[in-house]
């Protein structure tokens, strides 16, 4: 305004209700066409009446309540991503069949396991058996090897799904439990599921 020589507040930032209640002013409530002798001076600045864009309202006790809880809940979501695990393991069993019993008196279980890799990276993790005495794993994209640990390769921010079979020779154990165990050595990342281990003798 005072680079084109005019008054300042022609332009200027308002509330609605600041707006309404200087445009009532300016025109007698609505009786009048504007009157601009109602809201300036001889001298140009503006009659006590105006209302103007404080700044000092910005700081009102309920604008900083609102600032502190939203600032607050930015920090926790900075928190939890901070500290979130960066390798998950989730395990769904077979429902159908739940066991499947084979020549040599084995029983194989089956599995589906979703391994979800949250680094930018790629790399290479290892899942393996703990428990289940006397059990090995399959998966068949790999082969037709059984052991106890396999090498897996996770791409990055990205999820990798994997049929693993579970075989056990009967061995007489009653222990139907184990754990898919999931680490990465070099990150130092570790993830674990406890799955059962379904028989005969657990269906009902």
């Amino acid at each position: 305004m005072d680079k084109l020589g005019k008054l300042r507040g022609l332009i200027a930032y308002a509330t609605l209700s600041e707006y309404s209640s200087n445009m009532s002013l300016a025109t007698d409530e609505g009786r009048t066409a504007v009157q601009p002798s109602r809201v300036r001076n001889e001298d140009g600045s503006f009659v006590p009446a105006i209302r103007h864009f404080n700044w000092r309202i910005v700081f009102r006790p309920r604008i900083v309540f609102y600032a502190v809880a939203w600032g607050s809940v930015g920090v926790a979501m900075l928190v939890h991503l901070a500290f979130r695990e960066r390798l998950e393991l989730n395990v769904v069993h077979d429902r159908n069949p739940q066991y499947v019993l084979e020549s040599d008196g084995s029983l194989r279980n089956g599995y589906t396991l979703r391994i979800l890799n949250m680094v930018p990276t790629p790399r290479d993790v290892n899942i393996s058996l703990v428990g289940l005495e006397g059990a090995t794993m399959r998966i068949p994209e790999f082969g037709k090897e059984d052991a106890r640990s396999f090498t897996v390769h996770a791409e990055p921010d990205a999820a990798t799904t994997l049929k693993v079979f579970v075989t056990r020779k009967p061995t007489g154990a009653a222990i139907n439990e184990f754990l898919f165990v999931l680490e990465d050595t070099d990150h130092a990342d570790r993830a674990t599921y406890r799955a059962a281990f379904n028989a005969p003798g657990d269906i009902k």
